[in-house]
């Protein structure tokens, strides 16, 4: 009787066993594999691999399809490989493929942890910028335009106007927006005057780039609105990006003449901060997502931000915060920030 107690016993514990001890047996199995530090080497190397290009990315060269801009443009997307290293790296149960997985790890949280985390202050700032790429093809520009209204702003960029649309966007802007200034395809509204009012030449042939003085009382403020040629990416060709490169060093050229020391450039621009074809501008001015923002702050596109292409750079004033605003029908998201000047 004693011997069949014992028995079931035996069995009840065996199929109850407790989480804990599954996780034992697992790395008694680990620590009695011979191979585990043989497994895995390639796992290991693409790891290595991975940490490298974001160590030395500005390293990569251009002159191959603008190889070095396209990977800086998409730079935070390597993180990706992490994820996929680990489950290899369990899956073949590689001892050294999970420490050689440390290395992009630690260079991504180096680059971009800071993202991951808001760091808006309390301080609710002076002024209130927002900008956004509206899309010449957006079906609803009334629309649009009422939904930028409700964010706030103070000041408000917009690019990509059709000639065709720019009365409609005028005319729903009109009532919270007294002053307003549009330049080819760019605009910019303001509740403070504008004075100082011109083109921006950035070697298109037209316009696409304005600056004018923000009349904020005894605070002025030279804003600086660009829409920089888009960029393609090309099987024959690679990141085709030549235009606007040569026009992101027009767009520099012009902000080093800036008259005053508050500087504020809100813009579809193609680019990163991490791009240095954009080097000629963000040389000059700071990112306020970088500085205060909220994560990454991706704004293209907006059905799947992926990176952020719309920026918001000062220079003479605090960024107090930065984000992205709700999409709108375009395919880019409207991105806001908060300075104090």
């Amino acid at each position: 009787m004693a011997q069949a107690y014992t028995a079931e016993t035996d069995s009840d514990t065996t199929g109850t066993r407790p989480s804990g001890s599954r996780l034992r047996v697992l790395l008694d199995r680990w620590r009695g594999d011979r191979g585990i530090w043989r497994r895995g080497a390639l796992l290991a190397a693409l790891a290595v691999v991975v940490a490298l290009t974001m160590i030395l990315h500005a390293q990569i060269p251009n002159r191959i399809g603008n190889l070095g801009s396209l990977t800086e443009t998409f730079l935070p997307w390597l993180g990706l490989f992490v994820p996929l290293i680990l489950v290899g790296a369990l899956v073949r149960r590689s001892a050294t493929a999970l420490v050689a997985l440390l290395l992009p790890v630690v260079v991504w949280l180096n680059l971009f942890g800071g993202l991951l985390t808001s760091k808006s202050s309390v301080s609710d700032g002076e002024l209130m910028v927002a900008s956004h790429n509206v899309n010449a093809e957006n079906p609803d520009p009334a629309g649009t335009a009422r939904e930028m209204v409700d964010s706030g702003a103070q000041v408000l960029a917009l690019q990509e106007l059709p000639a065709g649309k720019v009365a409609a966007y005028e005319r729903a802007l009109a009532e919270e927006f007294p002053y307003h200034v549009v330049k080819g395809t760019v605009g910019l509204w303001s509740k403070y005057p504008l004075t100082g009012v011109s083109a921006v030449d950035i070697r298109l042939g037209w316009d696409r780039a304005l600056r004018a003085t923000v009349a904020v009382p005894d605070k002025p403020v030279e804003v600086y609105v660009a829409h920089l040629p888009s960029v393609r990416v090309k099987l024959n060709a690679g990141f085709t990006a030549g235009q606007r490169d040569a026009s992101a060093d027009a767009l520099g050229e012009a902000i080093a003449r800036a008259r005053h020391e508050r500087v504020v450039l809100l813009g579809d621009l193609n680019g990163t901060m991490n791009d240095r074809a954009l080097n000629a501008v963000t040389s000059q001015l700071r990112s306020t997502q970088g500085a205060a923002g909220d994560g990454m702050g991706f704004s293209w596109p907006a059905s799947f931000p992926m990176a952020r292409i719309d920026q918001i750079m000062v220079r003479g004033v605090e960024p107090v915060a930065s984000w992205t605003l709700p999409r709108t029908d375009s395919d880019h998201l409207p991105v806001a920030a908060r300075v104090t000047l």
